[in-house]
C-alpha cells in the first residue's frame, strides 16, 4: 500500500509517499525566506507560492515511487490532502492537487485534518511507522496556529477538552520575537535568545485559568510590550528566557493536570512549538513525577509536512473511513470522529 501525501495549509509545500509504514520520499519546500521580510506569513503570497511549487514538489515525490510501480501500474494506492483547518488559498492548491492526482492515476482521494496529523506524527521516528500510539491518551496539539488538548481514545476517536481563546502558543512566540526585533519564524530564535541569557530576575504571568483547559497567550505577549517599553534597555535573552519560562510552565501545569483528570496513562506531544527543548524538558520532568508517559513527535516531523498527512490517511484506510466532502476543504475544520469506538 502506498500514499501520496500532500500537505499546503500554511507556509510549507509538502508531499511524501508512505509506503507500509515507510516513507519512500518526503518532500517540502519552505516559504519560510519569502514570509521573514513581513515578520509572519502573507495569506496570498504563501497561497502563490503553493501553486508555483506544488507539481514540482509532488513529482519529486512521486519519483521513487514511480520507479517501483513499472509501467502501466498507478504508483501509489490512495493520495491523501490536508482539507483543514488552514489558510484558504492553500487548502484549495492541496485539493486540486490531490484530486488531480487521484484522477490520473484511479485512486481514491481522501481529505485529512492537519492537527490529527500532528498526532499521529508522534509515531514516526527514522522515516518509519515504527511506534503505535497508546490509548487512551491525552495529546497536547501545539503550534503557529493552534493550542488544543485533546482526549484520544482510539485512531480517530479524539474529544476537544480546550483549545486558545486568542493567540496559539506559536503566534506568541513569534510576536515577542518581533517585540524583541528577532527575525520570523520566531520560536527557533526566542529559544536561541533564552539558552544565551545568564539567568533572568524577569518574571510574566502564568495564564494558568483555573478550572479550564482553554489557554490564553494574548495577555503574556502584552505583558511582554509593557515591560520593554519600561526597560528599553532590557537584554533580549534575558526577556526571551523569562517569556519562554511562562509559557512553558503554563503548557506544561495545564497538559499534565488535565491527563491526571482524565486518567490516562500517556501524554503525545505534536505540531511546530513541539519542537522547543524548554517545553520537552519541562513536559517529560513534570508527567515522569505524575507517573505518566510523554510521547513527542520527532523534531524533524514537528513543522509541517506531508509524511504525517499519508500516515494520517493510512489510519483512516486502514480503518475504512471514508472522507467527506470528496475534496472540498475547510479552513475552520473541526475534529471527526472516524474511528472504531475503543
Amino acid at each position: 500500500m502506498r500514499i501520496l501525501g500532500i500537505e499546503t495549509t500554511c507556509d510549507e509545500t509538502g508531499a511524501a509517499v508512505l509506503e507500509n509504514g515507510r516513507l519512500l520520499s518526503d518532500v517540502v519546500f519552505s516559504q519560510v525566506p519569502l514570509h521573514r521580510a513581513y515578520n509572519g506569513v502573507v495569506p496570498e503570497l504563501a497561497s502563490r507560492a503553493h501553486a508555483e511549487k506544488i507539481a514540482p514538489v509532488v513529482a519529486a515525490a512521486l519519483a521513487p515511487a514511480l520507479k517501483k510501480a513499472g509501467r502501466g501500474r498507478p504508483p501509489v494506492d490512495a493520495v491523501a490532502f490536508a482539507k483543514g483547518p488552514g489558510l484558504p488559498g492553500g487548502l484549495v492548491v492541496g485539493a486540486v492537487a490531490a484530486a488531480t492526482a487521484g484522477a490520473l492515476y484511479g485512486v481514491p482521494v481522501i481529505g485529512v485534518n492537519h492537527l490529527e496529523g500532528h498526532l499521529y506524527a508522534c509515531e514516526l521516528r527514522d522515516g518509519r511507522r515504527c511506534r503505535l500510539l497508546e490509548f487512551p491518551l491525552l495529546a497536547l496539539i501545539v503550534s503557529g496556529g493552534h493550542t488544543e488538548l485533546w482526549r484520544v481514545s482510539g485512531y480517530g476517536r479524539c474529544k476537544l477538552l480546550g483549545k486558545t481563546r486568542d493567540d496559539a502558543a506559536g503566534e506568541a512566540f513569534d510576536k515577542v520575537a518581533r517585540l524583541l526585533g528577532l527575525p520570523y519564524p520566531g520560536g527557533p530564535e526566542v529559544e536561541k535568545a533564552a539558552a544565551r541569557a545568564k539567568g533572568s530576575e524577569i518574571r510574566f504571568p502564568r495564564p494558568l485559568m483555573p478550572g479550564t483547559r482553554e489557554f490564553s497567550f494574548s495577555g503574556l505577549k502584552t505583558a511582554v510590550s509593557y515591560y520593554l517599553r519600561g526597560h528599553v534597555a532590557a537584554d533580549a535573552g534575558a526577556v526571551s528566557a523569562a517569556f519562554q519560562e511562562a509559557l512553558v510552565e503554563t503548557l506544561t501545569a495545564k497538559t499534565v493536570e488535565a491527563a491526571k483528570a482524565c486518567r490516562v496513562k500517556s501524554i503525545a506531544v505534536g505540531g511546530g512549538v513541539a519542537a522547543n527543548g524548554a517545553l520537552r524538558a519541562s513536559l517529560a520532568a513534570a508527567a515522569a513525577k505524575a507517573g505518566l508517559k510523554t510521547v513527542f513527535v520527532e523534531k524533524r516531523y514537528c513543522a509541517d509536512n506531508a509524511a504525517m498527512i499519508a500516515l494520517c490517511g493510512a489510519r483512516m484506510l486502514e480503518a475504512g473511513a471514508v472522507s467527506r466532502g470528496g475534496c472540498g476543504i475547510n479552513p475552520a475544520l473541526r475534529l471527526e470522529n472516524w474511528g472504531r469506538q475503543v
